[in-house]
């Protein structure tokens, strides 16, 4: 008889051929999905010619997304771009996403159905972690790493211990999913979960939608996790129902499971929170935020650039204009959330509010383009770093905060709530 597993551990003894594992041991596991973009993905593309095999070892299950310089800003990103446009070509990829058919790639993969419930995932991105949401594990890899993985189909795994994570009761109003990880990072520190997987669950998890749930575990590295996890459930399963390209499998968390420790917050307790520069630990409710001016708002990204994040930018911009002190640069996550926000009006009313709308990028986020910060400037982001630099000059400043609040803030001109407007 095995010893009871929780979900991470499942799905690694699974690919692993195992009948079970534990924390510390070393396996090697077969991989579903592996992923670059167009920064990662030319270190990947040169390591994998010196391997001197002639093709990926499955040309539906490696995906290449550019999404981080493109548009292309200079002669260098596009010469990026083209390596892996013609790499993609020559091994007859069938997942490559060219501009114009691409989004954001952690708001695109799950969206396009080609990662699900029960795989093993790697990216050369460390926040691949994304996809936990769907209930399968995810983590980011070094290029390298990819490399070896895009040749043979599987790579090795250190088996990490888990951290289980309950938030529980009703969310208040203005609160949000990135409110629930910016606290939870705020109280475990970015440090605090270190190569450990984050299963986060609890009745407040439970009645969330997908959006969310993918912002919470997109954030998990971001406390130092190896994963983040959620174990999947109907909201999964109607999820995955209709754009799934691979049968999902449901693994659950066995009652005695093994974790590190356990965590648990009252929902309820959790105001709107903001990340102040420059770690995404250093959180304070909004209400404590002091009278800090910015120069520009961000709401996009990975971490923040689903529709349902542009329906609450619009309802919190509707009739109103951003501060004229104030840039506000929108990013939606991929070409389908862009097009469906256009006909809910979402991206009209943003317009009309004198917000700038951009095609599906990481863009500012990175500090790549379309949106760099000078120095002495102030931020306020959705999404999900505010290192020193993260998004321009060294001098500038980043907050991190939720849709909400980053929309409440464009208006009046200094981190805020949006209960100010109601």
């Amino acid at each position: 008889m095995t010893r009871p597993m929780n979900i991470a551990e499942k799905i690694l003894a699974a690919h692993a051929g195992l009948d079970e594992v534990k924390p510390g041991q070393l396996i090697t596991a077969k991989i579903d999905i592996t992923l670059a973009n167009d920064i990662t993905g030319p270190v990947a593309i040169k390591e994998f010619k010196k391997i001197g095999v002639e093709k990926v070892f499955d040309s539906s299950r490696v995906v290449f997304v550019p999404d981080h310089f493109v548009p292309n800003k200079d002669i260098k990103s596009a010469q990026q771009a083209k390596m892996v446009r013609e790499f993609s070509k020559e091994q007859n990829l069938k997942n490559y996403f060219e501009v114009g058919r691409m989004g954001i790639e952690h708001a695109l993969l799950p969206e396009k159905g080609i990662v699900t419930a029960g795989d093993l995932i790697i990216g050369a991105d460390s926040h691949t972690c994304t996809y936990g949401a769907l209930g399968a594990f995810s983590t980011g890899v070094g290029s390298t790493d990819l490399a070896c993985a895009m040749a043979a189909g599987e790579t090795w795994f250190k088996v990490p211990s888990s951290i289980k994570v309950e938030f529980r009761g009703k969310l208040n109003k203005w609160v949000s999913a990135k409110d629930l990880i910016l606290h939870l990072i705020g109280d475990i520190g970015v440090d605090g979960a270190l190569y450990k997987v984050l299963e986060i669950g609890g009745s407040a998890i439970e009645n969330m939608e997908m959006d969310g749930r993918l912002t919470i575990c997109n954030m998990a590295i971001e406390a130092g996790a190896k994963s983040g996890i959620i174990v999947p459930d109907n909201i999964t399963r109607q999820y995955l129902e209709s754009r799934s390209v691979r049968k999902p499998v449901f693994y659950n968390s066995d009652t005695g499971a093994e974790y590190e420790k356990e965590l648990v917050y009252d929902a309820s307790n959790i105001e709107p929170t903001v990340a102040f520069p420059h770690l995404p630990e250093n959180t304070k409710p909004v209400s404590k935020a002091g009278n800090v001016k910015i120069d520009q708002a961000v709401i996009g990204s990975c971490t923040n650039g689903r529709l349902s994040d542009l329906k609450i930018t619009a309802e919190i911009l509707k009739g109103r204009k951003v501060h004229p002190d104030v840039r506000l640069i929108v990013f939606p996550g991929t070409q389908d959330i862009y097009l469906e926000a256009l006909k809910l009006g979402y991206i009209e009313t943003i317009i009309e509010a004198q917000g700038a709308v951009s095609t599906p990028t990481c863009g500012p986020c990175l500090g790549g383009w379309a949106g760099i910060l000078a120095q002495g400037e102030k931020c306020i982001s959705t999404t999900n770093r505010n290192f020193v630099g993260r998004m321009g000059h060294v001098d500038s400043e980043v907050y991190l905060s939720s849709p909400a609040v980053a929309a409440a803030s464009a208006v009046l001109g200094r981190i805020a709530s949006p209960e100010e407007l109601d």
